[in-house]
């Protein structure tokens, strides 16, 4: 059976060295918000060992006309021919996979302690929850260096302005470096960052997403304030 065909129809910068690139659904494509996509170059003018194939998380919500992917730009062949293709490229589209996704119980608070590029699945997830006013209590932690460096920043800034549910907690680990005024929370995301937006960690369920490093240590942090695995949902951005 042969992949679906997906054409580029936008692309923009929302971070340093951080790209969205938007392609058209196919006909009758669904996905869950969280899940990703498995997107192919075709005939592409350079390749490297990496490969052709790449997959993305969809940081788009399923409720908006086009799937978007976000990453950061590294120098490889696969992410120089994305940068450079022009507006109506096709790509072959194998997707969706996944299961980070939203859990049901609306009684549950959904907590996110994301790291870097790990934002994206988590944007989709946010997004069509106030969409479709599932009712979850949602807290989302965003680590990065700087605010330049900091994907969707404005975006969920605006979201937590107009939802009575969304909580978001951006957290910038080397402020003194950036070029822009910063007066929200620096440093590491920690337990006592955790519990002062959060209050009871026993009640919430987890989703850990972003560099291996920062998933291991925030599942060591929850797991010694006596959170359990089984509520902690983990996705390990390896690569970009």
């Amino acid at each position: 059976m042969s992949l679906p065909i997906t054409k580029l129809v936008k692309k923009i910068e929302v971070a340093e060295q951080t790209m969205s690139f938007e392609f058209e659904k196919p006909a009758g494509f669904s996905y869950k918000a969280g899940q990703f996509a498995d997107y192919t170059l075709m005939d592409p003018p350079e390749t490297d060992k990496e490969g052709n194939t790449r997959g993305f998380s969809l940081s788009s919500a399923p409720y908006e006309p086009n799937l978007m992917c976000t990453t950061r730009m590294r120098d490889t062949a696969f992410k120089r021919v994305l940068k450079d293709m022009p507006i109506g490229t096709e790509l072959e589209l194998d997707a969706p996979y996944g299961s980070f996704t939203l859990h049901n119980k609306v009684a549950r608070p959904a907590v996110f302690l994301t790291g870097g590029i790990g934002i994206t699945p988590v944007r989709s997830m946010v997004l069509q929850s106030v969409h479709d006013r599932t009712g979850h209590t949602i807290v989302v932690f965003s680590s990065n260096k700087r605010p330049e460096d900091a994907a969707f920043l404005d975006e969920l800034k605006h979201l937590e302005e107009s939802s009575a549910n969304v909580t978001f907690v951006a957290t910038m680990t080397e402020p003194e470096n950036s070029q822009q005024p910063w007066d929200g929370e620096t440093g590491f995301i920690d337990q006592d960052m955790i519990t002062r937006y959060v209050g009871d960690l026993s009640t919430p369920v987890y989703y850990l997403c972003g560099p291996a490093g920062l998933v291991s240590a925030m599942r060591s942090l929850l797991n010694g304030a006596g959170v359990d695995d089984d509520d902690i949902r983990t996705e390990e951005f390896t690569g970009y």
